[in-house]
């Protein structure tokens, strides 16, 4: 099993206990830095807001199964208080606990079911080269990302294109997607850019970012962009914890060449992860 697998059966073996993001680390063998990036990927959810995208679709059957006091439920559900609950219960579905008990269905509910990792079609990719990478200096717009509204990063690749070529002190036709400043909770921000001579001279709505020299992992992704999330995701899952290998704390990126067409989404790209042993 890889971490995303053991931390998927530790949590649907015990979301109705008090669970935390460091008994789920523990569990995957994994810090929580690691599990919430290799689950958020593999996943498409913050692993906090799966267990508790969990614990409350269960309260949700409890109550429309004629649970007599919502406390109760709230109480199973992890929750210290009526109005905590109907808070997170009314974030999670749009109605509170309530007018669930009260409707008795559950039709217009987007419940989370339990995950099958078998359901899960890991990337095939081939085993990485490793590379010294230099200092790089990259300009671009950036935006911060949770797992659930990362699906927003070709429409900001969209608005960075029309500035290729004409932004000061580009070095090459060659484009970067920075992934960068990840915390435990799955958000992290992303750039898109290029490398500059110099930070100098820039439009005033870019963000900088020196890349530091550093020992990389590069592994080709040759298919259809639209196949990028399967490929970081047997990366985190699967290569990552078999490899000897740690993330190192610097941004990891994708390099996009000559070869690759924006417009059609082929000719294939390179995604580098700073690695120590």
């Amino acid at each position: 099993m890889n971490p995303v697998q053991k931390a998927l059966w530790y949590i649907e073996s015990h979301f109705g206990e008090d669970l935390s993001l460091d008994d789920i680390a523990r569990a995957a063998g994994v810090s929580r830095y690691y599990v919430t990036r290799a689950f958020g990927l593999a996943m498409g959810c913050s692993v906090m807001r799966y267990v508790r995208g969990r614990r409350l679709s269960e309260a949700a059957r409890a109550l429309i199964n004629g649970a007599p006091e919502i406390l109760d439920v709230a109480i199973d559900a992890g929750y210290g208080s009526h109005e905590a609950f109907t808070r997170a219960f009314r974030e999670q579905f749009g109605l509170t606990p309530e007018a669930v008990r009260a409707q008795r269905h559950l039709a217009n509910l987007q419940l989370v079911e339990p995950i099958r990792m078998n359901e899960q079609p890991a990337a095939d990719l081939p085993p990485p080269r490793i590379e010294t990478g230099r200092l790089m200096l990259i300009a671009g717009l950036n935006q911060r990302y949770t797992c659930e509204t990362s699906a927003g990063v070709p429409a900001q690749w969209q608005r960075f294109l029309p500035y290729l070529g004409r932004i000061a002190g580009q070095v090459d036709d060659t484009a970067y997607g920075l992934n960068y400043n990840a915390d435990e909770a799955g958000n992290f921000d992303y750039l898109c850019g290029v490398e500059v001579s110099s930070f100098s001279d820039l439009p005033p709505e870019f963000s900088r970012v020196r890349v530091p020299a550093a020992t990389y992992a590069v592994f080709s992704h040759a298919g259809h962009i639209s196949g990028i999330r399967q490929s970081w995701a047997a990366i985190w899952g699967k290569w990552l914890p078999e490899s000897g290998y740690r993330v190192a704390d610097a941004p990891m990126f994708e390099r996009y060449g000559e070869a690759f067409d924006p417009r059609t989404g082929l000719g294939g790209l390179e995604i580098w992860i700073p690695v120590v042993t």
